[in-house]
Parts: C-alpha cells; structure tokens; sequence
C-alpha cells in the first residue's frame, strides 16, 4: 500500500467459488461460533461429520438446493469467509444474503467485494428481482456494509432476533435489480 492511501481506497480482489473438502475446518469453525447464532437460524453445534456431507451433497445449484454457499479467497486464494444465498424463491425472484468474513480479515474490504460478486451472480446467473436481509439494528457495521453496495432499509422488524437471554429489533434490508 502507497503512503496516504487508505485500504478502503483500493479495489479489493476476492474470488468467489464453490466448496471443497478442504473448506470443512473453516466452515466447522464458522457454524460453531456461537457468537453468529443469533444473527444466524443456527442454535446448535455442527459436527464435522454433518459439514462433510453437507459439502458433499450440496449441488451448487441455487434451484435444486434452494440455497448456494460460496466461499470467498482472498488473492492468496485463501479462504476468508463464507456469503451465502438462501431462502430462494424462484417464483418471486428473490433470495436471502447472510455473510461472513473470518475476524483476521474483516475491515479489508473484503466484504464489500465479496457483497458486490454476488449481487452480479444473483443479477447476472440466477436473474433474480431482489436480494435482502436481516440485520441487528445494533450491528452498525453490517449495516453500513449492506448500504454501501446499495441495499435499503425497507422495515423494523420488532423483537425478531432472540439472542438467548434477550431478543432484538432488525432491520429488513433489500436490493432491487
């Protein structure tokens, strides 16, 4: 990086791809990280064994499986984090986001770049209408991540998010082609 020049102004290389055998400790440690589960639907522990055969009978078809989970690299092609398209609807045309970047990479812009690939693989492959999301109204950099790429807060959900002791308001965010 150049003298005064800030991470966030240059153009960030990721790669997504699909997963490989070789991806299970990354995903074993991102799915049992209880520290996501309550901005997650996941409440309990995967076994390495249950990531296994996900790996192995995911198809990486977004209208058989409903859902596609990519892997993002870095330009080391390092695996950094995970972004995901789910709850596909084909007849509305529109899926969820949820993503996740590895601690040691986070404020790289990574997630901004990986955002970005699956706006233009939901727009460019799959040819859907919307992508959305739901967001803490507490976890700002998420926020300011989802906006950035251009998605808008369209509602409050009241109570939505139970984190175990306490529930919490989200935002309903979404992106129209």
């Amino acid at each position: 990086m150049r003298e005064g020049e800030n991470v966030h102004d240059r153009k960030v290389k990721i790669r997504l791809r699909a997963m490989e055998p070789e991806d299970l400790e990354l995903l074993y440690q991102i799915e049992n990280n209880r520290s996501l589960w309550k901005v997650g639907v996941t409440n309990v522990p995967y076994s390495r064994y249950m990531l296994h055969e996900y790996i192995a009978q995911a198809t990486g078809d977004i209208f058989t499986d409903k859902q596609v989970r990519m892997m993002i690299e870095d330009e080391s092609s390092r695996a950094v984090g995970v972004i995901d398209l789910m709850n596909f609807d084909p007849q509305h045309q529109r899926a969820e986001v949820g993503i996740v970047i590895c601690e040691a990479f986070r404020h790289q812009g990574m997630a901004t770049a990986a955002l970005g690939e699956i706006i233009e693989y939901a727009r460019d492959v799959v040819h859907l209408h919307q992508l959305f999301a739901y967001i803490d109204t507490e976890n700002e950099e998420s926020i300011r991540l989802f906006r950035k790429v251009g998605f808008e807060r369209t509602a409050l959900l009241r109570d939505w998010l139970f984190d175990g002791r306490e529930y919490h308001h989200a935002l309903f965010m979404q992106f129209f082609f």
